[in-house]
């Protein structure tokens, strides 16, 4: 592989950067949860283990900077390739069977300890990451990290190397453990409505949970009853993560309680990023409502209803 310096990689990352928007990044302390391994690593731990047998850095950049200069060893994977359309609706997870032998391509195994990699410019590429997160755990892999920072915090300080080109993966197999146990579906939001034990966090930006605006892969306006606004690119502005306090108070001061939520968007994007906060960093129980609102507005509107707050798209003319 051959080196590159930082100032041709930042030089690169500069389009993007005035596309995201590019913001400071800190490690964040978080509950590890079930598992030994800690949700988010930090750049100092992730490079002293470059060369550690059974770590796999997956980097979900985008091919064009990846080939400019990744972190050693690293493999890039296409965020596409996590999702599919299933019976008309967009974002979804891929079959288990499916996802299992895409893992394992990319060379993961049941005992490796994935590290996965963001840009680090924006809370929608932070929010890529998540959701790959997300999906791992879904399919029963419990040693998985985000490395804080992304790869914007890679590059804040020197001393940290970055390699070009494309590295091939060796295969292994990977077997499926899939659970349910941070997937929410339909008739789960259907329980929360009637019983209200479970809350509702939407992730979507405050125009389309208030229903003024709305993403083109759902089909009505507003928001499920009830759900409580938490965007997403509050709780990692400009790619930076806001700390665990920050969060717990953010939650808090929008009527968040402790206690079992379902977290929803678009297409599952959006949050998977408000379901990693809570779930991963504030150790709240959590779950990631996989189709969302393009499934939920698919679906009959007598039992599966959307309200919005400024219902300005029912004025004629």
């Amino acid at each position: 592989m051959q080196g590159i310096t930082r100032r041709e990689w930042l030089s690169g990352a500069a389009a993007l950067a005035m596309i995201m928007g590019v913001g400071g990044v800190r490690s964040v302390a978080a509950k590890t949860g079930e598992s030994a391994v800690a949700p988010l690593v930090s750049r100092e731990w992730l490079k002293a283990r470059l060369d550690k047998p059974g770590i796999v850095i997956l980097d979900v950049t985008s091919p064009r900077f990846y080939a400019r200069g990744h972190i050693p060893g690293a493999v890039f994977t296409a965020y596409d390739d996590w999702r599919t359309e299933i019976n008309g609706v967009p974002g979804v997870m891929l079959p288990p069977e499916k996802l299992a032998a895409m893992i394992g391509a990319l060379g993961i195994g049941n005992e490796d300890h994935v590290i996965v990699v963001p840009a680090g410019f924006s809370s929608g590429d932070v929010g890529m990451a998540t959701r790959v997160y997300w999906s791992l755990k879904t399919m029963g892999h419990k040693a998985v990290s985000m490395l804080a920072g992304g790869m914007r915090g890679w590059m804040a300080a020197k001393g940290f190397p970055l390699e070009k080109g494309s590295r091939k993966p060796q295969a292994k197999r990977f077997e499926p453990r899939y659970t349910e146990a941070w997937l929410a579906k339909a008739a789960d939001v259907e329980e929360a409505l009637k019983t209200k034990a479970v809350q509702l966090i939407d992730n979507r930006p405050v125009g389309q949970h208030k229903g003024v605006f709305k993403s083109g892969s759902v089909k009505r306006y507003g928001t499920i009853p009830g759900a409580i606004n938490v965007p997403e690119d509050w709780l990692a502005h400009k790619g930076k993560l806001l700390t665990r306090a920050q969060a717990a108070r953010l939650h808090e001061l929008l009527g968040v309680k402790p206690g079992a939520a379902i977290h929803f968007c678009n297409t599952g994007h959006r949050a998977s990023l408000g379901w990693f906060v809570r779930s991963e960093m504030l150790g709240e129980p959590s779950k990631l409502y996989d189709g969302s609102l393009a499934e939920w507005t698919r679906l009959d509107p007598a039992t599966h209803p959307v309200v919005a707050a400024l219902d300005i798209h029912a004025i004629k003319g």
